[in-house]
């Protein structure tokens, strides 16, 4: 499909997106029957081009927010009066990789906003230094704080999603601060407690062996090596944001998630509406990923991808978290 035609067929998805914004489900039924918004989805995902990472819509607004760790790079787009989703990347993330997704959430009404975190791509000049008093590392504490801040900059609860090792964090966040959450959705988020990449495909058992900074050392390799297989265009992006994020924040987030704190029970008893959403070839087993949504009562998802479905299944990913913001009744 060519690049124009896929972005007219996105136009035409809107409106079928908009049917789930009041639509409740049972915390297991979510992506599984076939229905006509899930066959546009998924053929809309299937179509889409190799593109230019970098290039948000045009009414997107770029900002710099002063969190505690410092200046972090920020993007919105929406209406200004629309529920807020917040949607926050991982390691080695930035937040072009929501690009696909802020059109579609916008265009159904949402005020969609995403931030690099600290230390990462744009927002490098951000780091434990910044602290009072400045501390060594980036630790749990100051992307829990800068994550807060970033929720409190805005009016009324929000819809967050967090990526990766972002999940984490914002689990801690909905325990600490419930009121500044609508609903939370895990994407790709640790599935275990403790040493979280004990249970990874392939190196699950050598990773208790290595080091924060072997196990960042790993990932950057491969990511460098295009062993994922993304397009030639997401692999200069990628390479190109290495550049600037700080080899020191990735090996200091490596080193949280070999620490993974357990709050499946905390989370279990919140009434907040909850989603994991994975790929079915994500780093982790299905498995592992669905009994974390068991046990901690969230809806469960998965779509016919790796560990980014924020960039190869955004569509879907989309639909389904319409169909959890209207449980929570913060809708436009």
């Amino acid at each position: 499909m060519a690049a124009h035609r896929y972005r007219e067929a996105v136009v035409a998805f809107g409106g079928v997106l908009g049917s789930f914004r009041r639509r409740g489900s049972s915390p297991d039924d979510a992506a599984t029957e076939p229905t006509d918004a899930t066959d546009t989805a998924r053929a809309l995902d299937e179509a889409i081009p190799d593109l230019d990472w970098r290039a948000f819509p045009p009414e997107t607004e770029a900002s710099s927010f002063e969190a505690p760790s410092g200046a972090l790079a920020r993007v919105a787009l929406g209406p200004a009066t629309g529920p807020r989703v917040v949607l926050v990347p991982g390691a080695t993330g930035s937040k072009e990789d929501f690009v696909l997704m802020m059109p579609l959430l916008a265009a159904a009404g949402y005020r969609v906003e995403s931030y690099d975190l600290a230390g990462q791509y744009e927002s490098w000049e951000a780091g434990p230094w910044n602290l009072d008093p400045p501390r060594p590392r980036y630790d749990e504490r100051l992307f829990l704080d800068d994550m807060l801040a970033v929720l409190d900059d805005g009016a009324g609860r929000a819809h967050v999603l967090g990526y990766s090792f972002a999940g984490t964090v914002a689990e801690l966040a909905l325990l600490e601060r419930p009121d500044r959450f609508a609903s939370l959705t895990l994407l790709s988020a640790p599935p275990e407690s403790g040493q979280a990449f004990r249970g990874v495909k392939r190196i699950g058992p050598i990773s208790g062996f290595t080091s924060p900074r072997q196990g960042a050392g790993l990932m950057l390799w491969g990511i460098r090596n295009n062993f994922n297989r993304v397009p030639p265009r997401r692999l200069a992006f990628v390479r190109e944001r290495f550049a600037l994020t700080r080899r020191e924040s990735v090996d200091d987030i490596i080193g949280l998630m070999m620490q993974t704190p357990d709050v499946r029970t905390r989370l279990a008893a919140s009434p907040v509406p909850k989603l994991v959403a994975v790929g079915a070839h994500d780093l982790w087993p299905r498995e592992l990923h669905q009994r974390f949504a068991r046990e901690i009562g969230a809806r469960f998802a998965v779509y016919p991808t790796g560990h980014s479905p924020c960039e190869t299944a955004p569509h879907q990913l989309v639909r389904d978290m319409m169909a959890l913001f209207g449980e929570s009744g913060v809708t436009p």
